[in-house]
């Protein structure tokens, strides 16, 4: 009888044990991987709702897609050159943002603008606007059927508003931001670009080291 019981409690034992080593050595097997960041904003990683790629002239009329920039974290943002606040507003943040990180890092940073308004924004509108900003910006310019194509994908909202003889246009303000492996990572509220995304570009291009 005593016998037996000894036997069954070195049985449970074993399987505690047994337990106890198969959870340790699941731990140490996520602690030995890469850990993913935590964002500042929001990780919309893996989600398919978004798109991903995009293709469009730039102003020289090359067409660019996200292959063209791989191997850099791309900031991309819809807006247009007559907005008359948020616009100017994100694209000094963007260049402030650059800037925090140091020369080295923003190297490997592209900014993207893609106008919603391509009937006013020439190419050449879309340079000096987007060099006022920062010189590395590049600015992306399609015809009305390639632009809404863009917006739908990334859930871009624009409208044009009559404003007497002329018309403004209501947008999305919101930016995302690609991986170097041109992976969809985050979407930013324009109101947290100069506090937040600095940060959460690091983190990306610390990912890709």
């Amino acid at each position: 009888m005593l016998t037996q019981r000894f036997v069954r409690k070195a049985r449970a034992a074993a399987r505690v044990t047994l337990i106890a080593c198969a959870l340790g050595g699941a731990l140490l097997v996520a602690g030995c991987g890469k850990q993913p960041p935590a964002f500042q904003n929001l990780d919309i990683t893996g989600n398919t709702q978004f798109g991903s790629d995009f293709s469009l002239p730039d102003t020289s009329g090359k067409i660019r897609t996200m292959a063209d920039y791989k191997g850099k974290v791309v900031v991309l943002f819809f807006g247009y050159t007559h907005c008359p606040d948020v616009c100017p507003t994100t694209m000094a943040e963007l260049s402030q943002a650059l800037q925090q990180l140091g020369p080295e890092d923003a190297k490997r940073v592209q900014v993207l603008f893609v106008t919603v308004d391509p009937e006013r924004d020439t190419p050449q509108a879309l340079r000096e606007y987007v060099g006022a900003f920062d010189p590395r910006f590049v600015a992306l310019r399609g015809d009305d059927a390639a632009t809404q194509r863009v917006a739908k994908d990334f859930k871009i909202y624009y409208e044009k508003r009559k404003q007497g003889a002329t018309y403004t246009v209501d947008h999305s303000a919101q930016a995302y931001v690609l991986d170097a492996q041109g992976r969809l990572r985050l979407l930013v509220r324009h109101d947290r670009i100069g506090k937040d995304l600095a940060p959460d570009l690091r983190a990306l291009l610390r990912e890709a080291r």
